[in-house]
């Protein structure tokens, strides 16, 4: 099991810093601004040879019971009681705070191990500050500079006091086999839900933990990291990154929501199916539809999530509408499944999670080559290729390159000239002759090789 250290401290004292330089990834957004990060975060570290989970969390700070700021710092409590042992920040440059002392006297109360870090100890006033913190009654603090690096040697000499030693080399390759295809089939699906601010993502994603795992509000742009939680959902496995609403970009104007955003879109292209949650009251806004389109150009499965269906007055013929507007206004991933769901009363979360599966399925389908050969020969008979300034095409024949999104090529006499529309229906065609509903299909366009290039025309 794995050694687990939380990263406390008061708003904006360098606590993500921290985490990004021990995962190795700028995962952690990290802005001037106090209170960025909000859910606590967890990652993989590393800090020489030693390995263990470090979790981010929100700066300790106090707020009215039931407010936002107070529900932070639930979470970072939570995050306390999940740890091995602490890293205590403080700004070094600042020096000590009374919210500094408090909440020393917090970590104290934790009765697990603490080490002291002085970050921003870089030059003079660092220095001074970092003996301040003496007075903390923490032991001797150990002087950093999470974003230059520095100090990251005293850091490791007094971790490696801490952890448990580590599992010997010999006993590890046993355990790093390759995956066989039943491992690969068991492995968690990793699915990013994506979707205007306020549309329920992280109220979705509570439901399916059974606890209120992720902050939520009435106020939009409450999440801003992208999390990840790990779900097991009926015997299966999933990892789920709860994102960052996306706005329109005219309406973006602060820098924290741009990092927000571009690191929404890193779970999408991380993710190997994408939730696309609107709400019920106002869906398929020209938003959601700009964020569809990305998640399709980006070659990820897609689900289509109508979310507070329990706002909606119920009549006849209602899901059946859903499916004609989904068709609509996305023709190019005609047939993507669309699921009306309640995140906040856990109704329809069931079809949610088997239309997730049944995506991800058919995203990493393959075509044994003789029925797409034969397929292929029936498409182009019944509709034959244009002719383009008096020439025939001729399209010889078509291969399954790769699944993750099912990707083909076709091999032709001129594939400059073959038009777009041409290739939307043979994409079409090929949904519907081998049940493809909804996920990116890929048809690329090259050139068979001309045997008689090489030969040269004799002279007469």
């Amino acid at each position: 099991m794995s050694y687990t250290i939380a990263i406390i401290g008061r708003p904006n004292v360098g606590k993500s810093t921290l985490f990004n330089r021990l995962v190795g990834q700028k995962l952690a957004l990290v802005d001037d601004t106090p209170g960025v990060t909000r859910d606590r975060r967890e990652g993989a570290a590393k800090l020489g040879d030693l390995e263990f989970t470090i979790i981010d969390t929100a700066g300790l700070d106090e707020g009215a019971k039931g407010s936002l700021t107070a529900r932070m710092q639930e979470q970072t409590e939570t995050a306390i009681e999940l740890a091995d042992a602490l890293f205590f920040v403080i700004d070094a440059r600042m020096g000590l705070t009374p919210n500094d002392r408090a909440f020393a006297d917090f970590a104290r109360r934790a009765n697990k191990p603490v080490l002291l870090l002085a970050n921003k100890s870089e030059g003079k006033h660092g220095e001074i500050g970092a003996m301040e913190s003496y007075a903390l009654g923490l032991g001797d603090p150990i002087q950093i500079s999470a974003e230059h690096g520095e100090g990251m040697g005293e850091l490791y000499d007094e971790l490696a006091k801490l952890l448990p030693e580590p599992v010997e080399e010999e006993e590890e390759e046993t355990i790093a086999e390759e995956w066989s295809d039943e491992e690969i089939a068991s492995r968690p699906i990793r699915v990013a839900i994506v979707g205007r601010p306020n549309a329920g993502k992280s109220t979705t994603i509570n439901h399916l933990l059974g606890e209120e795992r992720l902050l939520t509000s009435p106020e939009a742009g409450t999440t801003r990291d992208s999390i990840s939680v790990e779900v097991d959902y009926k015997g299966r496995n999933f990892r789920i990154f709860d994102t960052a609403g996306l706005r329109r970009r005219s309406r973006i104007e602060e820098k924290l929501e741009k990092l927000s955003v571009a690191d929404a879109l890193r779970a999408v292209r991380f993710a190997e199916v994408v939730v696309m949650m609107m709400d019920s009251q106002n869906k398929f806004e020209e938003q959601d539809l700009r964020i569809t389109d990305l998640v399709e150009r980006e070659g990820r499965a897609l689900v289509l999530a109508v979310n507070k269906w329990d706002l909606v007055e119920k009549r006849g013929g209602m899901i059946g509408q859903l499916r004609t507007e989904a068709d609509h206004w996305l023709p190019q991933i005609k047939g993507v499944p669309i699921v009306a769901i309640s995140g906040l009363m856990g109704e329809g979360i069931d079809r949610l999670m088997a239309a997730i599966q049944e995506a991800y399925k058919i995203w990493n389908r393959r075509i044994p080559t003789a029925a797409l050969n034969r397929w292929f020969e029936d498409a182009i008979s019944t509709n034959p290729p244009p002719a383009v300034s008096g020439r025939r095409l001729k399209l010889n024949y078509i291969t399954q390159t790769k699944a993750r999104p099912p990707s083909f090529v076709v091999f032709c006499s001129r594939a400059d000239a073959v038009p777009e529309s041409y290739l939307r229906y043979l994409t079409n065609s090929m949904r519907q002759a081998f049940d493809l509903p909804g996920t990116p299909v890929r048809i690329t366009l090259r050139e068979k090789a001309n045997p008689f290039a090489h030969k040269r025309k004799r002279p007469n």
